[in-house]
């Protein structure tokens, strides 16, 4: 007992420290370098930098720590592409109660929570596509996360998404009543233009756009935004080095995105041969949110093994096996935040039951992902020089991706948050 709580102090000391001197040799049974699997490979970690990835052919330093992994999977830290860590399960709270009656302070504590679970499940690094009423605080939670105050993955933050006035939510059907929105409303270009800069100076380091939402009559997906908006937004946010992404799941959505030059559309319900054609020309990348469909359905009443796909799911399962035949560049992203923190990999677990092969979704969910969103020379790869972002899986999860849950050790930036 004595020896374990001494290792255990060992561990936090060094990192409050910040390891800056220590050496760290992983010997795994396997290492993942973010595109290929090997079997015979080491990773040599110097505070937070990799040294070295590859055979053990080279000279350890003296004060090196050699730790053995086996059974085990090394690879670079996962990547979810399409999280929401101000939000929680709309089983617990429905989206508009969590808008309009949950306070931002509790908002910000749950993300708080949020992020640590996202980070014990492997994910060392998010794209945050919108707080839904918490203002700009998830540019706050990123810069708690940074300063060490608090435990979490490295963030990409859209702060408000952007939304044509009029579409959104919450929308409760009483016109006595103007309730706070869940995104920032604009009505044409000139508003564009002072929400796209208002965003980048509140800390937004991408714009995220709805091109299509549920405001047709009945409730119906239309276009919302037009090809001319979405492009003024994306030509103030290249000029800062920011990329636009697009909330589009009808093709006409999806079309004016596409043409307005945002660099990931997600969802694309109703993508087919033609939109997923323009978009691989394009090189726009299709984030898919699978795991965020099963949960809408399952919190309908659906019961998945028992009952029929519904008819959406039917859908999406179909557009999905299109896009992955079309040859686009298919990112990991699951709109975690519709269901459980922490449970990311459903949507990895998901993309292999709708056709993908696992080691295609582990690219997806590291080098992929880390490539879209501008990171792919600093992280999603082992490789010497690269951010010593690692996660050690028990098991193989290029061949049972669900052993992407068996979380045995994380590393970020060269600091343990679990071995």
């Amino acid at each position: 007992m004595k020896s374990a709580l001494t290792l255990v102090y060992i561990l936090l000391a060094s990192t409050c420290l910040g390891q800056t001197d220590s050496f760290y040799l992983f010997k795994p049974s396997r290492v993942f370098d973010g595109e290929s699997m090997h079997t015979d490979w080491v990773v040599l970690v110097h505070g937070n930098t990799i040294e070295a990835a590859g055979p053990l052919s080279f000279k350890l330093p003296a004060n090196t720590r050699v730790i053995e992994l086996p059974n085990a999977t090394l690879m670079p830290g996962m990547i979810e592409g399409h999280s929401h860590l101000f939000l929680h399960p709309y089983n617990e709270v429905s989206w508009n109660n969590q808008v309009i009656t949950e306070s931002r302070a509790e908002r910000t504590a749950r993300a708080v929570m949020h992020a640590r679970a996202t980070l014990m499940a492997g994910f060392t690094m998010v794209r945050d596509l919108g707080t839904e009423g918490a203002f700009f605080d998830d540019a706050g939670l990123k810069q708690s996360i940074e300063k060490g105050v608090i435990p979490g993955p490295r963030m990409i933050v859209a702060t408000k998404a952007i939304v044509a006035r009029g579409s959104y939510g919450p929308n409760l059907r009483n016109a006595d009543h103007d309730f706070p929105q869940g995104a920032a409303e604009v009505s044409g270009r000139e508003e564009m233009v002072a929400e796209v800069r208002t965003e980048v100076s509140k800390g937004a380091d991408v714009i995220k756009l709805y091109a299509d939402y549920r405001w047709g009559t009945g409730g119906t997906t239309a276009a919302t935004l037009t090809p001319d908006e979405i492009k003024i937004a994306t030509e103030i946010a290249n000029a800062g080095g920011r990329q636009t992404v697009a909330h589009a799941a009808s093709k006409a959505g999806m079309r004016n995105a596409i043409l307005g030059g945002v660099k990931t559309i997600e969802h694309g319900d109703e993508g087919d041969e033609e939109i997923f054609g323009l978009m691989k020309e394009k090189q726009v990348a299709l984030f898919a949110t699978l795991a965020a469909g099963e949960a809408y359905a399952e919190y309908a009443g659906w019961k998945k093994g028992k009952d029929l796909p519904t008819e959406h799911l039917s859908q999406k399962r179909k557009s999905f096996q299109v896009a992955i035949k079309s040859g686009v560049i298919i990112g990991m992203g699951g709109d975690v935040g519709v269901y459980s923190h922490g449970t990311n990999v459903r949507e990895m677990e998901l993309m292999v039951e709708y056709g993908m092969k696992p080691v295609d979704v582990l690219r997806s969910a590291t080098s992929v992902n880390a490539s879209i969103f501008g990171y792919g020379n600093q992280l999603g790869r082992l490789r010497k020089g690269f951010l010593a972002d690692l996660v050690a899986v028990e098991g193989d999860p290029s061949k049972s991706i669900s052993d992407a849950r068996n979380v045995r050790l994380v590393m970020k930036n060269g600091l343990f948050y679990k071995e």
